[in-house]
């Protein structure tokens, strides 16, 4: 059998909540055996220390704690179906999907994949108490019960295409699902596997069987081999595990918690008895799985057993591996069961000694047996080569073998070997690239600063998980790269986004707690985006340089460091020296014209070519002045080479011409000035920033004449900097030489939308020639007409690449109403700036809907692998039986929101009459609440309400039917029939009629207002 790895684990069980919680019960030989909760039934009603007929000898067992909470808004499910759902399916849910972002992957990215869910399951007591009050029974109740529901109901909601069933052999359904699950990945079914066991006891009734079949421990506690052994007590819980071939996952780079090497399935046949162990059926099970595997039974170090602790079950287990392993001349097989921990879990047993085995595979230590230290004699286990775990057992280095076994009341047997992983799978060096990355080949990355990332479906739900995600990572001490890489791949896919830069872990740590306590950090930190963001990239002209320009963001971003380097090394040849040196340095030569030009048009390619790397789509483009040379470079008008000589020639023979020019910014349209530039045949408009920013270039005592006439006319005027009359007649003596070099290199048309400078406006189809760019040396800058043309277009985003911004500050002047809503993000938003301010740029892009190509952001060496806390789903909704277990079938269905919706670690239950546990009750509105004014809407409101079980007030016009509320096909039929109940004069409809108008509530109040007026029944 090939190599099956554990990518992903999530759990909970008695006294063990999460994953975590379980290895440490089993590292310290902790005890999850408690009274039977007052919740599930009153277990003196049903207690008899005799076993006396229809009784249980026991009033303890393993429980799981708030079995009945479960957050139905996260994955769209109504109170109302999320009230008739079987308990194990909905905590199969929320097990599935953590234990998915458990093996770094966010489980919206499985949607549509082959994935297959393979569930154990043996109890479907939720059906016995709800399904048999015919009168009763609902289409949500239906499809709330079933075996096949548990696996199914995975599926529906991560929408997994791959094999999807439940497995029922009892007390080994869930390591057979395992088996199944391996041998679908092996057989080529599908690629990753979702392989879980569930068990909630709900009723006595197993309880009693056991204790009328000579099984049940009075103590409620199961003994394995121990001389106290006397029965079984029954625990309960979920696993889920998530399994890869392991080729696969080390190609992905996924840890690996360890190695499925080989498993085997097999029956009893005929024995003493149905539920009578067959000692050589167990043999052969185990020999299957050891011939499977290619492992002999000498190397294997441990073995997690059935362990029961019944007199029977343990004799006949023992003497099946002491068939195979009483020859060992080393060391004698370690054996321990969790079930001394948390009692038998039934359905979920295999999955919970899976889990163990692999965690023990994981940290190189075996837990003590519960209860081993009091061997029984009789199992005379050093004979069998066996020797039951009295202390934690620490593994040795190198690979590692253990054994679990599980057998099925009914005789069907599961035995699986599993291994240590190999190291290189277990902290893989080698992360897998990301999907769709065609990014520019394999050179430096890295921004210099991690972006963690979270998303949630609701602002409560993200500071819930924003305080998780402080507590793990205060208590870790990993660097802060690698887990905001990890962040990005697995914490993705809701509809609020959140995203922080971080230096180290403390700061990221303080970080997400205070955004989860400040209302307004959280506001600025985290967008709900609508859909994907439009970037136009605005490339800053001359006039915006200064010395060191963008040094500290080259020192600590190893990406845009290599894209600086690309640029000087093209500009290099034509500048007579490295424009990388000059910036860092800090030479005040970066404001001499022949520097200034080719600084700018390196700085500002090295930024586009960062952003688009990192996955930032450029749908519009605009250059101001010489910013049009790095943006044709994107747009592809011609290659960085040819671009860098122009640029370069450009600024040369700028330099070369006489000083003595200048530019001068008006207070003024065009309009009111063109008089007085008529009169100065050396003057001319250098730009036309907007429709009252306007500058004027040529000879400087010209320049003056004009300023003088204007401060007669109060109009505010201001002298620029600069060491030449740029886009002025005073450029002419260059126009010819420069021309030629430009018919050489030529350019084409602009791939990309490109609202020129030259033209004011996009152009359309037209090549950016060597016309174009002489002409672009002496006409004016037509900023204004470009911007507001691109923002008629409806960018979201104004993205700055230059090295200060300077560019979004004009087009905010210029914004009319159709740019009302469009931000500004600049990747260096001052002269300091540096890899957590560029970081800062992505992480905004993120907020707004944005999915960064994230491995570019970090450095090779930070790509790697960590499991975050698992998300935390909301206990503020509670769903259980009202009626207590031996009363009439028929029950009650509800569900209590907690009005607040706020997290309660410990949520209290409502005290029910003459102390029978929790009453859970529906929420209605009462009869006398004011509704409103509107009949139709009213009548919609409480239709929708009463079809999903949600209360009026949960229900707006903006709320979408589907997304929103969870309705499907059967909610429409019945909400269909509802609402005509509900309004007289209403035409004859189908289901077909209302499917088109079905998209939110408001929707559906306009058709129906359209067809049936204001008449109400």
């Amino acid at each position: 059998m090939r190599p099956v790895a554990i990518v992903g684990i999530d759990c909970r069980f008695p006294g063990a909540p999460d994953p975590g919680a379980y290895w440490d019960l089993l590292m310290r030989s902790g005890d999850g055996v408690e009274k039977v909760p007052g919740q599930r039934w009153n277990a003196r009603d049903f207690h008899s220390p005799t076993g006396e007929e229809g009784h249980s000898n026991t009033t303890e067992g393993g429980f799981i704690s708030d079995p009945d909470a479960f957050d139905n808004e996260f994955f769209t499910v109504s109170p109302r179906e999320a009230a008739a759902m079987d308990p194990q399916q909905r905590l199969l849910l929320q097990c599935a999907w953590r234990a998915v972002e458990d093996s770094g992957v966010a489980p919206q990215r499985l949607a549509g994949t082959d994935t297959g869910v393979f569930v154990g399951i043996m109890g479907n007591e939720w059906a016995q108490l709800h399904m048999t009050d015919y009168a009763r029974v609902t289409a949500q109740l239906g499809s709330g019960n079933g075996y096949c529901m548990t696996a199914n109901r995975i599926s529906y909601h991560l929408d997994l295409k791959g094999p999807s069933l439940a497995v029922d052999t009892a007390c080994s359904s869930s390591l057979v699902a395992v088996h199944l699950a391996c041998n679908a990945l092996l057989a080529g079914e599908c690629d990753t596997a979702i392989a879980a066991g569930v068990n909630v006891a709900l009723t006595p009734a197993l309880g009693i069987f056991y204790t009328q079949a000579g099984l049940s421990a009075p103590d409620g506690r199961c003994k394995p081999f121990s001389a106290d052994a006397d029965g079984i007590g029954r625990g309960e819980g979920v696993g889920a595990v998530v399994l890869r071939r392991l080729e696969d996952a080390v190609a992905d780079g996924q840890p690996v918690y360890a190695v499925i090497r080989g498993t085997a399935v097999n029956q009893d046949g005929r024995s003493n008895g149905i539920t009578a162990p067959n000692r050589w059926s167990q043999q052969e099970v185990l020999a299957a799985a050891y011939r499977r595997a290619g492992v002999e039974p000498s190397e294997v170090t441990f073995t997690e057993a059935h362990g029961t602790g019944t007199v029977l079950g343990d004799m006949i287990e023992v003497k099946a591996l002491g068939h195979l392993h009483s020859g060992r001349s080393g060391r004698p097989l370690a054996v321990g069961s969790v079930k001394g921990n948390i009692g038998h879990t039934e359905g979920a047993a295999g999955i919970a000694g899976l889990i163990k085995v692999a965690l023990s595979l994981h940290h190189k230590v075996v837990p003590a047996s519960r209860f081993a230290v009091k061997e029984n004699p009789a199992l005379k286990l050093a004979q069998q080569g066996l020797r039951l775990l009295k202390a934690p057992l620490r593994l040795r280095s190198g690979p590692t073998i253990g054994g679990l076994s599980s057998f099925g009341m009914g005789g069907t047997n599961a035995h699986a070997l599993l291994e240590s992983a190999p190291p290189h799978a277990a902290r893989p060096e080698a992360p897998y690239p990301e999907s769709g990355h065609t990014g520019q080949g394999g050179g430096a990355t890295g921004l210099g600063t991690g972006v963690f990332t979270l998303t949630a479906p609701s602002l409560d739900a993200l500071r819930r998980n924003l305080m998780v995600q402080a507590d793990a990572i205060q208590r870790r001490r990993t660097p802060v790269g690698p887990l905001c890489w990890s962040s990005n791949r697995a914490k993705t896919g809701h509809r609020y986004r959140f995203a922080l830069p971080a230096a180290d872990t403390g700061e990221l740590a303080a970080g997400l707690r205070e955004a989860a306590t400040d209302d307004d950090l959280l506001a600025r930190l985290a967008g709900q985006p609508t859909g994907k963001p439009q970037v136009a990239l605005l490339f800053t002209g001359q006039g915006s340089q200064y010395p060191a320009m963008t040094a500290r963001l080259y020192r600590q971003s190893p990406l845009y460091r290599r894209f600086l380097n690309e640029a000087d090394a093209a500009l290099a040849p034509h500048t007579g020296g490295s424009v990388r040196d000059l910036l860092l340095s800090g030479d005040e030569a970066v404001h001499r014209t022949g520097w200034t030009q080719p600084a700018l048009f390196a700085v500002e390619y090295a930024l586009a070519a960062s952003l688009t790397e990192l996955g930032v789509p450029p749908a519009l483009l605009l250059g101001h002045s010489v910013g049009e040379y790095a943006a044709a470079v994107l747009a592809e008008v011609f290659p960085l080479e040819q671009a860098a000589r122009l640029i370069a020639a450009r600024g040369a023979l700028m330099e070369q011409l006489p000083e003595g020019g200048g530019m001068l910014a008006v207070r003024a349209p065009l309009t009111e000035l063109t008089e007085l530039v008529d009169a100065e045949p050396l003057v001319g408009v250098g730009a036309v920033n907007g429709p009252r920013a306007t500058v004027l270039s040529g000879d400087a005592a010209a320049l003056g004449r004009i300023e003088d006439v204007l401060g007669r006319r109060g109009v505010r005027t201001r002298r620029l900097e600069v060491s030449h009359a740029f886009h002025s007649p005073l450029m002419e003596p260059m126009l010819d030489r420069f021309a030629e070099l430009a018919d050489e290199i030529g350019g084409g048309v602009p791939k990309l939308p490109v609202y020129s400078t030259v033209r004011g406006r996009l152009l359309e189809a037209e090549p950016m020639d060597a016309k174009y760019w002489t002409e672009h040396i002496s006409a004016p800058v037509l900023f204004g007409d470009a911007m507001a043309r691109l923002l008629e277009a409806g960018p979201t985003h104004l993205v700055e690449v230059g090295p200060r911004p300077v560019l979004t500050g004009m087009a905010r002047a210029l914004r009319s109403a159709a740019g009302a809503g469009v931000h500004t993000v600049a990747p260096v938003p001052h002269e300091d700036g540096d890899g957590r301010a560029f970081a800062e740029a992505v992480a905004e892009l993120f907020r707004s809907g944005l999915d960064p190509r994230w491995d570019t952001a970090y450095p090779e060496e930070e790509r790697l692998p960590q499991r975050l806390a698992p998300y935390a789903f909301s206990d503020a909704h509670r769903f259980w039986t009202r009626t207590p277990v031996r009363a009439v079938p028929a029950a009650d269905i509800g569900v209590v929101p907690d009005p607040a919706h706020t997290v309660r670690p410990h949520p209290q239950e409502q005290p029910a009459p003459n102390g029978r546990g929790a009453v859970l009750t529906a929420v209605r509105t009462p009869a006398g609440e004011e509704q409103t004014a509107d009949p139709v809407a009213r009548a919609v409101v409480e239709a929708v309400a009463e079809v999903g079980g949600y209360a009026p007030d949960e229900v707006s016009p903006l709320s979408l039917l589907y997304e929103d509320l969870g309705f499907d096909s059967v909610m429409v039929m019945e909400l269909k029939d509802r609402i005509q109940e509900r309004l007289s004069g209403l035409e004859a409809m189908s289901v077909q009629d209302l499917l088109p108008r079905l998209s939110s509530v408001g929707d559906l109040v306009g058709y129906l207002r359209d067809r049936v007026g204001s008449a109400v029944a």
